[in-house]
C-alpha cells in the first residue's frame, strides 16, 4: 500500500449566491481595498489515504468528495493528490 495526501478545494458554484463572500467583498471597501472584488469563500480539506496505486487513490478521493465532502447541487470541487 502507498500513502497519498489529497488537497481538496470545495467552492460554491458560480451561479450560487455566496453571502459570506459578498460580506467580505463589502468589508474590503471599508478597509480601503475597493480594488478587491468578487470574493468567493469555500473549504480547503486535506486528507491522507492508503491505496494500491495513484489511480485507486484518485477514485477513492473522488468518491469521498461526491458522497460527503461537497454538496454537488451547490458546490464544485477539485483536488490534487501526491505521494506522502
Amino acid at each position: 500500500m502507498i500513502k497519498f495526501q489529497a488537497e481538496i478545494d470545495v467552492m460554491p458554484k458560480k451561479e450560487i449566491l455566496d453571502p459570506q463572500g459578498k460580506a467580505v467583498t463589502g468589508s474590503m471597501k471599508n478597509l480601503g481595498l475597493a480594488e478587491i472584488q468578487n470574493v468567493r469563500i469555500g473549504k480547503h480539506i486535506t486528507l491522507e489515504i492508503e491505496a494500491e496505486s495513484e489511480a485507486a487513490a484518485t477514485d477513492k478521493v473522488d468518491e469521498a468528495c461526491k458522497n460527503l465532502l461537497a454538496n454537488l447541487i451547490m458546490e464544485s470541487y477539485s483536488f490534487t493528490l501526491r505521494q506522502a
